[in-house]
């Protein structure tokens, strides 16, 4: 069998210059390959990681809203009353969770399958409380006299709080309604199990 290089001078030529072009196959006859090279894996990490971080907060605010039970200390509930739900929609915060707060005008995101309402939370008053935004929140929800919601504080700073929240349907058996509306008080709470 012949040399190919004797055979035709131009073959060898052909295959040298591939070798010099950017985009070759690398091998140690191409050194000068190799920083190209690591800089496009590098590169092609760098947005593989970046997809998966995207990915993960997609799925991170997914699971957030698909948990139903508390990750955070911080949380008040209500049973909500007609003043609620009704009419003047007024939902003044409870003291444990006022302390927490700026005592200050900040606007509050309210967070619920999968969904956000805007609002502001009014510290600076004698009486702390949501603003008139509360109203959406309680139609949008289908929100009646009875029902429970747990707020989860998720964020707070002066310039913006955010709450989970969990919303607990009231629709009592009526045996159970009854006890509730002849007996259960503050000071005679009804024993469930």
């Amino acid at each position: 069998m012949s040399d190919p290089s004797q055979a035709d001078p131009r073959r060898v030529t052909v295959k040298k210059e591939a070798f010099s072009r950017p985009y070759a196959h690398v091998n140690e006859e191409t050194p000068r390959m190799e920083p190209l090279l690591q800089q496009s894996v590098e590169r092609g990490v760098r947005d593989q990681q970046n997809s998966k971080l995207a990915e993960k907060s997609e799925a991170a605010e997914s699971d957030e809203d698909s948990i139903r039970y508390l990750t955070s200390e911080t949380f008040f509930d209500m049973v909500l009353a007609k003043s609620h739900v009704q009419q003047s929609f007024q939902l003044q915060l409870p003291a444990r969770i006022v302390r927490e707060l700026p005592k200050a005008t900040v606007p509050v995101v309210l967070r619920y399958n999968c969904k956000n309402w805007n609002l502001s939370y009014i510290g600076n008053c004698k009486a702390p409380r949501f603003d008139t935004g509360w109203r959406n929140f309680v139609n949008d929800n289908n929100l009646k006299s009875g029902d429970a919601c747990v707020f989860e504080l998720k964020e707070c700073s002066p310039e913006n709080i955010r709450f989970k929240v969990h919303i607990l349907r009231g629709d009592l058996p009526p045996e159970l309604a009854t006890a509730v509306e002849t007996h259960g008080t503050k000071d005679n709470p009804i024993d469930v199990d």
